[in-house]
């Protein structure tokens, strides 16, 4: 099995481990932004190539895709007004909702979620949930990105008829990382339950409806 592709993002998509996924609408985020904001990830990873080898090299890329991420999340916060915000009517989000939520035990053990205006965030491990034969297509060889297949093309039928509209509804390429230890899986969990707050729409991330944590954590 592969591990690794790249298209417009790279990613490292291991069998079986933990992830944190970002997956927004399509034209939620302006092309200027995403062009600026790709010039700064290529100039840090040309530095970084230059600069360091071995294990060193590998940590600070790492840290630069998390670094990359924080802009390009701010972003999809600031861009909420001028952005598709589809995901805001509780028909849609809980279409989205219950779809994840159906993968459950088939492809992931889900930690949690968070369904903003104009993006998702996901939290996941793939652990014990190996590749199997029904996934299909060029996104066989990577389970989470299968996954991702599924979860956005049926979600996106969906939506797109209680819209009443046609076309894209997805971006089509999504943000993953993978998480490294418990203390990251911790940070992450709060980054994502506390994002409505960051951005704005409530006080309190217990007033979100449209978040979501285990309750094993």
């Amino acid at each position: 099995m592969k591990d690794y592709y790249r298209r417009k993002l790279p990613h490292w998509i291991p069998p079986e481990a933990t992830f944190f996924v970002t997956f927004r609408l399509v034209h939620s985020l302006p092309t200027k932004v995403l062009k600026e904001l790709e010039a700064v990830r290529k100039r840090s990873r040309q530095r970084i190539y230059r600069q360091y080898r071995g294990q060193k090299q590998k940590d600070k890329l790492y840290e630069l895709e998390k670094q990359y991420f924080t802009h390009f999340d701010a972003w999809l916060d600031r861009c909420i007004e001028e952005s598709p915000r589809w995901l805001m009517e509780n028909s849609i989000a809980s279409i989205v909702a219950e779809e994840i939520h159906r993968l459950e035990k088939k492809r992931y053990e889900l930690i949690a979620y968070c369904i903003m205006p104009n993006h998702v965030h996901l939290l996941v491990n793939t652990a014990g949930f190996p590749f199997a034969p029904s996934h299909q297509g060029k996104t066989a060889s990577y389970p989470l990105t299968d996954t991702l297949r599924l979860i956005k093309g049926r979600t996106a039928r969906r939506c797109n008829q209680i819209l009443g509209r046609q076309g894209k509804f997805w971006q089509p390429e999504s943000y993953d990382h993978v998480i490294r230890n418990e203390n990251e899986q911790e940070k992450t969990l709060a980054y994502i339950l506390h994002n409505p707050v960051k951005a704005g729409l409530v006080d309190d991330w217990e007033r979100w409806p449209f978040s979501y944590m285990t309750e094993k954590l």
